[in-house]
């Protein structure tokens, strides 16, 4: 497996140039796409199957899918507010609600192989379950209490991942968490010490021969390192450790980022063609639209709040705004 994975938080199905960037790193030797059920509001997965689509099979049959689940955020949330109920959903915050409920895991992974156009992931993960935490510490519930009733959630999706993997819809499964990056008296880390022992339990359960827990991801990067202890004793369990947020971190409360690049050099040109493309009576919502975007571009942190406003804001109105 190459040591490099390609990660589609920001990917959306509607730029081209995120579909490029999918081609162009198979063609390099990426042969692991990291993408979740809420990304861009599954815009993510959808454009992972454009991409894929003029590809040669035998160019792309060797490349795992790692997908994840957890988040209800979008058109997913838009359902529970049309009166769809999962069980055991955390109501974190107006837009976010969370869920690892198994009826909500299987509601969710035959989303994902319906929009990656696929029968089977490599690997499905539980998509920061520590949002149960967040939601008791901000009621002020008992921690160990609320550490225990958390390990009983995980260990029966535990058993309905594993009998996800007999059925042949995932090859395996494990959990995706920021807290694992947590150092242990932070009162957002989740242990994990135990997860092995969980997942042996779960799959004993499922009727399973073999235990299928195999990933555990989590943020680590040169500012955050206290995952790599997580790290450590996922090697020493036989699991394999996937590192997200490599090139930006999260330290005292504020986001940096790593990595940096030049304004692109043609900006101003496709914004003047966009301009006066636009200039018209009948489109001067637009225009007025695209003019103040670029006023406003400083404000944003960094070029992907920038990308994903555009693509969950501003495009999706012109589209309803101008196509219906």
């Amino acid at each position: 497996m190459a040591k490099i994975g390609f990660g589609t938080y920001r990917i959306s199905d509607r730029n081209p140039e995120h579909l490029q960037a999918i081609k162009t790193a198979v063609e390099e030797g990426v042969d692991l796409i990291d993408t979740s059920t809420n990304y861009m509001d599954g815009g993510a997965e959808r454009a992972i199957a454009l991409a894929f689509q003029p590809m040669p099979t035998k160019e792309i049959e060797n490349i795992e899918i790692v997908s994840k689940f957890g988040y209800i955020q979008g058109s997913t949330l838009q359902r529970i507010h049309e009166g769809e109920i999962f069980p055991e959903t955390v109501t974190y915050a107006e837009h976010i609600y969370h869920c690892i409920s198994p009826e909500f895991m299987h509601d969710q992974l035959s989303k994902s192989l319906e929009r990656l156009n696929m029968d089977s992931l490599g690997c499905y993960l539980i998509h920061n379950p520590e949002y149960f935490i967040l939601d008791a510490i901000n009621n002020d519930l008992d921690p160990s209490e609320t550490l225990d009733r958390l390990f009983e959630r995980i260990e029966k999706v535990f058993v309905a991942l594993e009998q996800e993997v007999q059925k042949g819809r995932i090859k395996s499964y494990g959990i995706s968490s920021n807290s694992f990056s947590k150092p242990r008296n932070d009162p957002e880390f989740l242990p994990y010490e135990d997860l092995v022992v969980i997942a042996k339990r779960a799959a004993k359960a499922a009727g399973s021969d073999t235990c299928n827990f195999s990933t555990v991801q989590l943020p680590i990067n040169i500012l955050e390192t206290e995952g790599l202890k997580c790290a450590e004793w996922a090697k020493e369990n036989g699991l394999r450790v996937l590192a997200n947020r490599p090139l930006n971190a999260q330290a005292n409360s504020l986001m940096f980022r790593l990595a940096t690049y030049d304004e692109p050099h043609d900006y101003y040109h496709h914004l003047n063609e966009v301009l006066e493309m636009t200039d018209d009576k009948s489109l001067k919502s637009i225009y007025n639209m695209i003019s103040q975007l670029d006023d406003v571009k400083h404000r944003f942190g960094f070029v992907g709040e920038y990308d994903q406003f555009l693509h969950v804001q501003v495009i999706p109105h012109l589209q309803k705004t101008y196509l219906h």
